[in-house]
């Protein structure tokens, strides 16, 4: 998904950015209002990016010699908003193409585009959706990593399919996603079989934010409070 340095003509560099931007600044706001009416919201808004650093650092080699990676935009997204994930990307991005070599900053508004826009915007409607049919948060998370991180790779093969339209843009945009496809679907399952695990955690540990963000309900966290409360209390050792 990383598009590299200098792999898109000017005009696409300048029209990905243009529409990127607008929702990296109401990312921006978001957070600046998340923080301050809510601090303690800080350390699980730092876990979400660290979240979807590592995961799109982690390059896995395609068949087809291209590369694919997990996303890990999903988690977030659910937690915060999409626009929050666009605009957490963006230091994101930038490091890795400074440091690692993946992406570039010409092509910033592309990569930002399909990982910060569209794939965490697709996994909140997932989340939206499968809450909406009576889905259980662990199949609904999963649906919305899934998503998030597929829909990534689909709007990276349309942004390169439109620079590229070799023969045709709907030719390119096959090849691209067939290209996708060998690495990126296992990727896509075991990234959310690892955001079930973290969500549950988090849901488990601290469900007084989640309900804080509304992504669950309040009688949810109760019920992880009275689990907790049923535990034996733990023998504290007697001073010699």
């Amino acid at each position: 998904m990383h598009i590299a340095e200098g792999f898109l003509p000017w005009y696409w560099c300048v029209f990905w950015y243009a529409l990127a931007i607008p929702f990296i600044y109401h990312g921006v706001l978001q957070i600046r209002k998340i923080r301050k009416e809510h601090p303690e919201m800080t350390p699980l808004l730092a876990v979400c990016g660290a979240f979807i650093f590592i995961m799109s650092s982690l390059h896995v080699p395609s068949v087809t010699g291209s590369s694919s990676h997990p996303t890990g935009n999903g988690l977030g997204a659910v937690f915060f908003g999409a626009t929050v994930i666009s605009a957490i990307c963006v230091p994101i991005l930038v490091f890795q193409a400074l440091v690692l070599a993946h992406g570039g900053i010409t092509t910033l508004g592309a990569n930002d585009f399909s990982m910060g826009v569209v794939g965490p915007f697709c996994a909140v409607f997932a989340w939206k959706i499968a809450k909406k049919f009576g889905a259980g948060y662990g199949v609904a998370i999963f649906l919305a990593a899934f998503v998030g991180d597929w829909m990534t790779y689909v709007t990276a093969a349309t942004e390169l399919g439109m620079a590229f339209p070799v023969p045709t843009f709907a030719a390119a945009w096959v090849k691209m996603m067939i290209i996708y496809s060998y690495t990126q679907i296992p990727i896509s399952i075991a990234e959310s079989f690892l955001t079930v695990i973290i969500f549950d955690y988090i849901m488990r540990s601290r469900p007084d934010l989640l309900v804080t963000l509304k992504v669950i309900k309040a009688e949810d966290a109760s019920r992880y409070d009275d689990e907790e409360s049923d535990e034996p209390p733990k023998k504290v050792p007697e001073a010699n």
